[in-house]
């Protein structure tokens, strides 16, 4: 897998003209695989036309350790991204999730003893038997770590995964707490000092996850192994999810072209930024009025943006302004 993905970004990294390089690595028990996260760094660095500006390793808190990731910051990785779900541990094993509160902690912290500064943690919202309050504990939590990212997701079932056949066993809140747990956690999250720049995602002013605003704001970006998507020089394309298929040296399946104005919309309203007014159709734009007076969109005299509460219903608000 590893010299398969290797060759690829050797290939790749000489089409893809940018000033800046950022990146994720994500593998299953990443410490498992420390020699090969090196060397794809080293790879990166090596046929990279431009400086490496970003390089983020994902793991579990229960994954890591000290040596690990000793040996991936000094090969060049500068942030981390920790899934922590919950601060609350009944909640984290109603998930699966074998680390507890004081694992994350003390990830957190050899992290930060060995010299990263940058760290993202990840948050769901309707988990089962989650309340405001246990809710408001897990956002202490993040606050008080010190980290300077936070991803809080609304935990989506999919069908016919184990989970989906336990939920009617969970204690699952309803489609309306849901919606308030979201709109609470953007309020605390922003008053802790994390602001929303995308739907999902918050940030300390200038931690914005560099390689996640690459997807919203239609950028080249490259996905390697089996089920990863990509998108370079306005071209899609992506891999089956054949592990084996990739491994064989699978060519990539096409996906169609990018920067369709339908597409700008989609990514760009996902963005605290927003997209120009020029994007939308006359028909759209008679929208603007109604949206903005119910709460779900700022609008100036050159762009739309959602607010919290229009995040909520994003899909129904981008498929209406994507008219005409």
């Amino acid at each position: 897998m590893f010299r398969r993905s290797k060759k690829i970004l050797r290939l790749f990294l000489h089409k893809i003209a940018v000033k800046q390089i950022p990146f994720t690595l994500a593998a299953a028990r990443p410490r498992y695989w420390r020699e090969q996260i090196v060397d794809i760094i080293k790879t990166v660095e090596k046929h990279g036309k431009s400086a490496i500006s970003e390089v983020t390793i994902e793991c579990n808190p229960s994954d890591v350790s000290a040596e690990f990731l000793e040996t991936v910051f000094a090969a060049g990785a500068n942030r981390l991204s920790f899934g922590l779900q919950s601060a609350v541990d009944s909640e984290r094993r109603a998930l699966g999730r074998r680390a507890d509160r004081v694992q994350v902690e003390k990830a957190v912290q050899t992290a930060k003893n060995i010299g990263f500064s940058n760290i993202s943690l990840d948050l769901m919202i309707g988990i089962p038997g989650q309340t405001a309050e246990s809710l408001r504990e897990s956002i202490r939590f993040c606050a008080a770590s010190g980290v300077q990212h936070i991803s809080a997701y609304i935990l989506k079932i999919e069908p016919g995964t184990v989970f989906a056949k336990r939920a009617p066993l969970l204690d699952l809140p309803d489609d309306d707490k849901v919606a308030d747990f979201y709109l609470q956690a953007v309020d605390e999250l922003q008053n802790a000092g994390f602001r929303q720049y995308e739907i999902s995602n918050f940030a300390v002013p200038g931690f914005e996850s560099r390689h996640n605003l690459k997807y919203w704001r239609l950028e080249d970006y490259l996905g390697v192994g089996a089920a990863a998507h990509s998108c370079v020089n306005g071209k899609r394309f992506f891999y089956p999810r054949d592990i084996e298929y990739f491994i064989g040296a699978g060519a990539p399946v096409a996906d169609g072209e990018s920067g369709s104005r339908e597409e700008k919309i989609m990514l760009g309203l996902r963005l605290a930024e927003g997209i120009p007014l020029s994007l939308l159709s006359e028909a759209a734009s008679e929208k603007l009025p109604f949206l903005q007076n119910q709460g779900y969109a700022r609008v100036n005299a050159e762009k739309i943006a959602l607010t919290p509460k229009g995040f909520l219903l994003s899909n129904t608000i981008i498929n209406l302004l994507s008219e005409g």
